[in-house]
């Protein structure tokens, strides 16, 4: 499991982890399934932070779906690399919030690639959109600015607060 970190801003959950060799696709790089399974793992992490847990879901019937994702890769990332994943949500509507995505890699400061997940909160029991409560929205303080988060991140320098 990858290591929590430092936050270079307010709201942004870090995670750094090292590309497993298993990642890699045939043209030598992390393959882009890996990116999603990733982004998945760091807003779940970034919920459970937060006091939103699978259990805490479970008891309020409720969970979160994905309308879109949107990736964009700029640099391709190799086994045995680290990484850092950040991520924060960028906003609330009634029903659905977009979650951001950066990919750094601190060994020359530079984004591998970013991405927004739109997802959909939705009442477990009907399988239909509803609306976010106000203790999950108090739980999450909103970024809404990427080149706020990206001007943070070049000051940054990730430091480990635990190994998993």
């Amino acid at each position: 499991m990858p290591e929590a970190t430092d936050t270079p801003l307010r709201g942004v959950f870090t995670r750094s982890f090292t590309v497993p060799e298993a990642a890699i696709d045939l043209n030598g790089h992390a393959n882009n399934l890996e990116y999603l399974r990733w982004m998945q793992e760091g807003a779940t992490a970034h919920s459970d932070a937060q006091g939103w847990t699978l259990a805490r879901y479970a008891e309020t019937r409720t969970t979160w779906v994905i309308r879109t994702h949107d990736i964009e890769y700029l640099r391709p990332a190799y086994a045995g690399e680290a990484l850092t994943l950040l991520t924060w949500i960028g906003g609330f509507e009634a029903q659905q919030s977009p979650r951001h995505h950066l990919f750094w890699r601190a060994r020359d400061r530079k984004v591998l690639a970013r991405a927004r997940t739109l997802w959909v909160f939705l009442d477990t029991g009907t399988g239909r959109p509803a609306a976010i409560p106000e203790a999950f929205r108090a739980a999450f303080e909103v970024v809404p600015d990427e080149q706020e988060v990206v001007r943070a991140l070049r000051a940054w320098s990730p430091t480990p607060h635990f190994t998993a």
